[in-house]
């Protein structure tokens, strides 16, 4: 996710904006750039590649000097890592960073076409509002940027100088994070903390529409309205280390609460007028008419969300959909034809098996499409077509967002391909995908209403031996990866079942106190599941149930229930996720295991 700091003060503008964004690197970037007031005149230095490059490439070209200016590591999403695509854009009077998505960005881009302004250079969102702030600009900084705003929508914050006022920087917020540090004599802007704890700990927290003057080494407040606001200066009580987890005590409890955004981050921009748009994803509704059968081929937590897919595209595009593990599939000697679609799944891009499957795809003929979270990364490169997903970078080796955003595309995917084959009306196709809207709003509810509950039911796995993960359809696919992510940081043995498998043997393995964690979301099968249910507690079992608030379950076959938000059957996958996360965390936590970097494991398996 991107990163964008400011500064004004009596330091050295270039040195400060460096090492700002040095501490935001943990975000993931792929390009960065400064721009600095120099002796009155805006100076911008940008650069596709690390802080390293940008700073090589000042000390040839010569660095900005100056007391004020804005800064930005872009991770990229509209329009490819490059030199030209790198932030600060400007318009003719105006530059700016920006980090976030610009919803309506094509449609302000054909209105300033259509006013004769035709001076666009990048494929970038953030270009469009740097001219639209040049276009509405008449002298008035505060108008200009409230009329801008009633012009944009999507998720974003914007670092905004302008060229006739020096030593001036602006910002202002619309939901993507932005504070402002307060020094002594000096004034910061940054996305998040550790941007400026080495020079400040005071800061101020901007809300939703709020705009911030920074000058003289100071800063005041406007609301969206324009009127001037008083605020609360705050006081960051953490080290360098912990501001960079963001107050968290680790990563993966940051990143499970960031899912809310990485999931609206990569939603927004592939939903027009209600409906689903991968056309920027190269997926034309022609190729998804014509296909007969669909492969989803990853490794580990990818797969999962292969699997969740499996049973939502059959279910509404009623195509037949294989899930398989890379590492056995490049071996099988699988049967494709041309009308095949072979869909590989990588948070990193660069799992080796899985790109040895792609290329083996592509020598038998078959179709490809990449679902991938790093730009340029091999698998995305090779694909014929790519969804990027946006969950920013994952720090923690045990998935938890990129998980997130992996079933929102293929929930998206699932309902294209369903209306491209006429499964799907196209008023039943609004309903879903606005339900899918909804869910950044559902899991940060989610989040709050169970982690309680999740830290204290984790208090009673911490010395069992084994445990088992059950649930029926898309409970079932759910519950191999809440078994995965419990098994990968706590070390306790986890296996994940089919409920209706367990008289086929496994309930043998049943013992007093065992405890068994029954995913319970999918309504038209709860009877059968609370069935199973009944079957391990009247073994002895100690029974965890996560259903919605709803659920009808005899309390009698329950020992601790774990309830979520009621909503959409066929999107309970991703609230259902969130408590599996938590219990695993928390039972790590417990444990006294470093959560972030489990033994054994590495983020991205680059061999086989």
């Amino acid at each position: 996710m991107c990163g964008i700091v400011g500064y004004v003060g009596p330091r050295d503008c270039t040195d400060v904006l460096v090492s700002a964004l040095t501490k935001l690197e943990y975000r993931g970037y792929d390009s960065a750039g400064i721009a600095v007031f120099e002796n009155g005149r805006i100076e911008v230095a940008k650069t596709k590649g690390r802080l390293a490059d940008l700073t090589q490439k000042m000390e040839k070209e010569g660095k900005p000097k100056g007391h004020a200016g804005i800064g930005h590591t872009r991770w990229a999403t509209h329009g490819e890592p490059s030199d030209v695509n790198s932030h600060p854009h400007s318009g003719r009077r105006v530059t700016i960073v920006h980090n976030g998505i610009i919803e309506n960005y094509k449609q302000l881009k054909q209105f300033l076409i259509e006013n004769d302004r035709n001076e666009f250079l990048s494929d970038t969102d953030t270009e469009v509002v740097a001219q639209l702030l040049d276009f509405y600009y008449d002298g008035d900084p505060i108008r200009c940027i409230r009329k801008t705003l009633h012009e944009l929508r999507g998720s974003f914050a914007l670092g905004i100088i302008f060229a006739d006022r020096p030593e001036t920087v602006y910002a202002v917020r619309c939901e993507s994070p932005l504070i402002v540090g307060q020094g002594q004599d000096e004034v910061f802007i940054a996305s998040d903390v550790p941007a400026i704890i080495k020079y400040t700990k005071n800061y101020y927290l901007l809300e939703q529409g709020e705009i911030a003057i920074l000058k003289d080494g100071s800063a005041e407040f406007r609301s969206l309205h324009g009127r001037p606001l008083k605020k609360e200066l705050l006081f960051a009580d953490w080290d360098e280390d912990s501001a960079e987890k963001g107050g968290y005590p680790h990563y993966m409890l940051k990143e499970i609460h960031e899912q809310p955004t990485a999931v609206k981050t990569t939603i927004t921009p592939r939903i027009e007028d209600g409906l689903p748009n991968l056309s920027e994803c190269g997926i034309i509704f022609g190729t998804l008419r014509n296909l007969k059968n669909i492969f989803i081929v990853a490794c580990g937590t990818a797969m999962h969300a292969g699997m969740v897919g499996k049973y939502v595209i059959e279910k509404l595009a009623r195509v037949s959909v294989t899930v398989d593990i890379a590492s056995e599939f490049r071996y099988r000697d699988p049967l494709l034809t041309h009308d095949d679609l072979i869909i590989i799944i990588s948070q990193s891009g660069e799992t080796a098996d899985s790109k040895a499957v792609l290329s083996l795809a592509k020598s038998r003929g078959a179709k490809t499409l990449a679902i991938v979270n790093v730009k340029g990364s091999s698998i995305a490169r090779e694909a014929d077509m790519v969804i990027y997903t946006h969950a920013g970078p994952e720090i923690a080796v045990a998935s938890t967002k990129a998980y997130m955003v992996q079933l929102a595309v293929m929930y998206l995917f699932a309902f294209e391909t369903a209306l491209a084959k006429g499964k799907l009306e196209e008023k039943e196709c609004r309903r879903l995908t606005a339900a899918l809207l909804k869910m950044p709003d559902v899991i940060e509810k989610t989040i709050n209403k169970v982690v309680d509950m999740c830290q204290y039911v984790s208090t009673k796995l911490i010395t069992a031996d084994s445990l088992l993960y059950i649930g029926r359809g898309l409970d079932y696919a759910l519950s191999m990866e809440g078994s995965l992510k419990l098994k990968e940081i706590s070390y306790i043995h986890s296996e994940s079942y089919a409920a209706g498998e367990l008289k086929h043997g496994t309930i043998s393995l049943i013992t007093e106190g065992m405890p068994v964690i029954a995913v319970a979301t999918q309504n038209t099968l709860l009877e059968k599941t609370v069935s199973n249910i009944k079957e391990v507690k009247a073994r002895g079992a100690m029974t965890i149930v996560i259903c919605d608030e709803e659920a009808d379950i005899d309390a009698d076959a329950v020992d601790y229930m774990i309830r979520i938000p009621k909503i959409n059957e066929t999107l309970m996958p991703m609230v259902a996720t969130v408590p599996m996360q938590l219990l695993a965390y928390y039972t790590s936590v417990n444990k006294g295991n470093d959560v972030d970097k489990p033994r054994n494991l590495a983020k991205s398996v680059t061999v086989e």
